[in-house]
């Protein structure tokens, strides 16, 4: 068995590998495609992960939030486009979800206003941008909710196979 880390600053990779209590060499084993060497220097910074890397630990680690954390702090489009989401309670979601949706109800109307003639002229500038920023609000708060979900199914919580089979139907 190896040492126990007494680095100070762990990245979010080394915090969930340990919180889980697995040693590099056991972490490889559960990982299959990434060695102990790899993980090692992932998780010292000496190099960023791949994507395909991060998938892996997501998976192995049942971590789902990795993947949002990859791609809102360490990939350079994912910096661009993707928010960094952080879980939190299922009632916690859907209060800011109907808030958010309520408060969009009532911004409707001034929408179809703005955009009736395909432009948006300098006075209506302020009320698009508040528009787009509670969209933005929306947009988060439903991919909150889906990595809940995904952390849920990671836990077993929710029956993965139910789950799926329940979500092809509803699909149809």
């Amino acid at each position: 068995m190896g040492r126990a880390s007494t680095k100070q600053n762990k990245n979010i990779y080394q915090l969930r590998r340990e919180d889980l209590g697995l040693s590099r060499e056991k972490a490889s084993e559960i990982l299959v495609t990434v060695p102990p060497e790899r993980i090692e220097k992932i998780e010292s910074e000496k190099s960023l992960p791949h994507p395909d890397e991060v998938m892996t630990m997501a998976d192995g680690y049942k971590a789902p939030s990795l993947c949002n954390y990859y791609c809102a702090n360490q990939c350079p489009i994912g910096q661009k486009y993707v928010p960094e989401l952080k879980i939190k309670d299922l009632s916690q979601i859907v209060l800011e979800m109907l808030a958010s949706l309520n408060s969009m109800n009532r911004k409707q109307e001034r929408l179809i206003e703005i955009t009736a003639d395909g432009k948006i002229d300098g006075d209506e500038i302020d009320d698009f941008i508040r528009i787009q920023d509670e969209l933005d609000r929306i947009s988060m708060t439903a991919d909150t909710l889906r990595l809940w979900s995904e952390q849920m199914l990671a836990d077993g919580v929710i029956n993965s196979q139910e789950y799926e089979r329940r979500r092809k139907n509803v699909a149809k």
